[in-house]
């Protein structure tokens, strides 16, 4: 066939001249085929009484077009949806977190889950970064995912300055995102209660923290038998290292060693004390220590005249006026990873030994002074939902929780939908929930999705009733069924 080389073709239909452009006919039979779907969407417009130039769908059903490449359906590793069966249970266990916050008196704070990378840094050392979800953002900054809240805190007691006064009392729920190796009850992301307190030098603090916790424990259904509290201080392991004549700058890095005592073989341990230049008579002594499991055979090797000993006898003596007595003991090896923690430090466990630590804490006296504010004592927990949802489905106490709304309404006839709009309406002004049904379905359908839902009562909106002024209720949990007035209906 003979090449066509241009052809101009005004088409009547269109507001102003297309200009199309043919090739020979051994070019590419796509082109073709998108030329002729342009032509014959150009010649819909006019008698679609579109505009010109506007896009339609083509009219022409081509095999070349891609299909839509479906995605990953899961969230990414180590992370997760709520779908509602899950927001009930985390919302069930928040509202206990926060139910035994505002019982001690503390205020609900909140922090941006974005912060700047060197917050985290600062506090924990550059070995950090590896955990960090971090990135540069368009104005260059380096910022980073929250892995945890406590920094986030010292920076707002900073902000705030002396525009609050001691002591704080303040709590918070916050998501946080650390990557590392997952394990059960530990997630890339997760849900954190963190309660803390301000401007309090004494054991008291942290006695009245430890009591709130287990307040929490009572309420879910754990008890003392289930779960207990290891308790130590950070001035035990000053103490030994101070007498082993250890540099002092050597100490967060041990206290890092030894926080992994039960996680990995003691030889590895005693490798990794010795890399920090330790001598093996020191390392053998300080194993021996902290394998200590009562004050009284820690006083024996430490004298009773030190501040690491008064601290834990007065704390042990606050638990039993606290009445949680029977939750804490004594374990020389607790110091907590972290390198802020100054004094007591404790850890809650699950007595089988199933899971990692539920909760964590202590006494934070230097963190504001590292971030440049003023030096004042603080203290405080974070508590994580992941491992005690864990621990709750272990003891068989996860709770039954069904949807519940006080009222479902339905219209009998198709044209009476407004007129159950307005008895949802003034249900829900007088704040009870309803469930419209929102088209005309079956009784049948209706009566199932009530006891799905978990109804109390079904309104039932019909003419002869509606006429009236009135509606039809019916208590499922009884089977009652009665007419009130609209005007009456409560």
């Amino acid at each position: 066939m003979r090449a066509i080389q241009f052809v101009t073709t005004r088409l009547s239909s269109c507001l102003r001249p297309i200009r199309f452009e043919f090739v020979s006919s051994s070019s590419s039979p796509r082109l073709f085929s998108n030329t002729r779907r342009l032509i014959c969407t150009a010649a819909a417009t006019k008698s679609n009484g579109g505009r010109s130039g506007s896009i339609v769908a083509p009219l022409v059903n081509e095999k070349e077009e891609e299909e839509v490449e479906k995605i990953d359906v899961n969230p990414p590793k180590g992370t997760r949806d709520f779908a509602p069966e899950d927001m009930r249970l985390r919302n069930w266990l928040f509202n206990h977190f926060k139910e035994v916050s505002r019982l001690f008196g503390y205020e609900e704070v909140d922090y941006p889950v974005l912060e700047t990378e060197a917050l985290f840094i600062r506090k924990a050392g550059e070995e950090i970064r590896d955990q960090l979800y971090c990135f540069e953002d368009r104005g260059k900054r380096r910022v980073a995912l929250r892995p945890e809240l406590t920094p986030s805190l010292a920076r707002l007691v900073i902000q705030k300055g002396k525009s609050v006064s001691l002591p704080l009392k303040w709590f918070a729920i916050g998501q946080c995102w650390r990557y590392e190796r997952m394990t059960r009850g530990r997630r890339r992301e997760h849900y954190q209660w963190n309660m803390d307190i301000i401007g309090v030098p004494h054991v008291t603090a942290e006695a009245e923290l430890i009591s709130s916790i287990v307040t929490f424990f009572k309420r879910i259904g754990i008890t003392s038998s289930d779960v207990g509290f290891k308790v130590s201080s950070r001035k035990v392991l000053q103490e030994m290292l101070r007498k082993y004549g250890v540099p002092e700058n050597l100490f967060g890095r041990v206290c890092i060693i030894i926080d992994k005592i039960e996680k990995i073989p003691i030889d590895e341990i005693k490798k990794e004390l010795g890399s920090t230049g330790i001598s093996e008579d020191a390392i053998e002594q300080l194993l021996q220590v902290l394998s200590v499991k009562s004050l009284d055979d820690l006083e024996d090797v430490l004298g009773g005249a030190g501040e690491a000993i008064a601290d834990l006898k007065q704390l042990f003596s606050l638990a039993e006026k606290f009445g949680y007595s029977e939750w804490i003991q004594f374990d020389a090896s607790v110091v907590r990873g972290l390198s802020y923690y100054t004094g007591i430090v404790f850890e809650g466990f699950d007595r089988k030994g199933n899971l990692r630590a539920i909760c964590g804490g202590g006494r934070y006296d230097r963190l504001l002074p590292t971030y440049g504010g003023d030096d004042i004592p603080a203290c405080g927990f974070g508590f994580g939902d992941a491992v005690i949802v864990e621990l709750l489905k272990e003891k068989n106490l996860l709770p039954e929780l069904g949807q519940e709304v006080e009222n479902i309404v339905c219209a009998l006839e198709k044209d009476l939908q407004g007129a159950a709009a307005t008895v949802a309406t003034a249900l829900r002004s007088k704040g009870q929930t309803v469930d419209l049904v929102l088209e005309s379905k079956p009784l049948k359908w209706v009566f199932k999705r009530a006891a799905r839902i978990n109804a109390r009562r079904l309104i039932l909106v019909g003419k002869t009733e509606w006429e009236d002024g009135s509606v039809s209720v019916k208590v499922l949990s009884s089977g009652e069924q009665f007419q009130v007035k609209l005007s009456d209906l409560e």
